[in-house]
């Protein structure tokens, strides 16, 4: 029996140690909104929180996430009003919109530990892959997102 915190809930799962998190997250848990993309790590469509990090949940092993916090864009906020959500929103971020839960919790995540991040910033921090070409409106998403925090 394995147990998996994820969005503030204790889960117990009879899952093998090394099925990626991402698996145990959509089929087991069925929380959807973190997606399949590539899975080599390589595009970001997976990215989750664990512990607070970035996390590309396609290549890490259920054994690798235990006793620890796992947070999905589903546990971002129960009410979309987490500041890179409403920013995302406001700016009309995405285009297709499969990449955006990865690319909003890679933007939370830079957020929380840069509040005032500079383009250059911005563009190191976000590697996620928008195949729709959507990066000047993530980047001025997330220069909203900032100042919405800072009001808040």
């Amino acid at each position: 029996m394995n147990e998996l915190w994820v969005n503030g809930v204790r889960h117990a799962l009879e899952v093998d140690q090394t099925t990626p998190l991402l698996w145990v997250l959509r089929d087991h848990l069925n929380l959807t909104g973190t997606k399949y993309g590539c899975g080599m790590a390589v595009c970001g469509a997976c990215t989750v929180h664990v512990d607070g990090a970035p996390t590309r949940s396609c290549v890490t092993p259920l054994a690798a996430v235990a006793g620890k916090a796992v947070t999905t864009i589903e546990g971002l906020s129960a009410d979309a009003s987490h500041p890179v959500q409403q920013a995302w929103v406001e700016h009309d971020v995405p285009q297709c919109g499969y990449c955006q839960s990865g690319q909003i919790m890679a933007a939370a995540a830079l957020l929380a530990e840069n509040p005032a991040p500079t383009d250059a910033d911005i563009d190191a921090a976000m590697t996620n892959i928008c195949r729709c070409g959507t990066y000047l409106r993530i980047r001025s998403g997330i220069h909203r997102a900032a100042e919405l925090a800072r009001e808040a």
